[in-house]
């Protein structure tokens, strides 16, 4: 029978048993500690690659977009906004005080004879057309006797325009000018009558420059102060 032992050394083969455990334990909070590591590395990894995705699709959404919106502007800018020739007619021309042109040898340089002229400029594009002016001539045998300028104006989309020119004849270059005692005995005076307009059209981004110019020929019956045999010639360059 074996002598029983002292609780020292119960004690002392206790701390001898439960000592090993301690490496094995710490060894298996190393390893969790690792395994959380990787795991919170792999989800790092993941969430950039997400971000990465997603800015990746937005950048092709954005680019899909705006190539979009460019075909669309270019489709436009060459069917409905399609730049079109503007229109200007002489409607109605009027003169005032011809009826004292006589004869060259009583001809007086205080007589007074005005023009008025009522022109309209159709719009046909979808957008407005801005002018800066119209200059209006008015000329016998090749030499400006009058002149006037309009300010500038704006004819709406798909609008017309009118616009009324008031002029007043230099009599004294009129007088001047040697055809003109033929004329007075024929009681016929020839004239012509140009006018100018420069202007822009903007068509989405692209801004265009437009010149209009109208040239008319006619006779004014010097009794009557009709026109006849008035011949319009029109130029429009965009």
């Amino acid at each position: 029978m074996s002598p029983p032992q002292s609780p020292n050394s119960t004690m002392n083969e206790s701390r001898d048993q439960v000592r090993p455990l301690a490496p094995a334990s710490h060894r298996i909070h190393v390893e969790n500690e690792e395994g959380i590591n990787s795991t919170f590395m792999s989800n790092m990894e993941l969430a950039k690659k997400r971000r990465r995705k997603r800015c990746i699709n937005c950048c092709s959404c954005c680019g899909v977009t705006t190539i979009i919106i460019v075909v669309i502007i270019i489709i436009l800018a060459f069917t409905v906004f399609k730049a079109k020739d503007p229109t200007i007619r002489m409607n109605s021309i009027k003169f005032t005080g011809l009826s004292s042109l006589t004869s060259s040898s009583n001809l007086q340089t205080n007589v007074n004879i005005t023009v008025s002229a009522d022109l309209s400029i159709k719009n046909p594009n979808a957008v407005s057309l801005k002018f800066n002016g119209a200059t209006t001539s008015l000329m016998y045998d090749d030499r400006v006797i009058a002149e006037a300028f309009t300010p500038p104006g704006n004819a709406k989309a798909r609008r017309t325009f009118q616009m009324t020119v008031n002029v007043t004849v230099m009599v004294e270059k009129l007088v001047g000018i040697p055809r003109l005692a033929s004329d007075l005995v024929a009681r016929e005076l020839p004239l012509s009558m140009s006018t100018s307009i420069k202007g822009r059209v903007k068509i989405v981004v692209i801004k265009k420059s437009v010149g209009i110019r109208m040239n008319c020929s006619m006779v004014v019956d010097l009794q009557t102060q009709e026109v006849k045999n008035m011949d319009c010639k029109r130029k429009v360059s965009l």
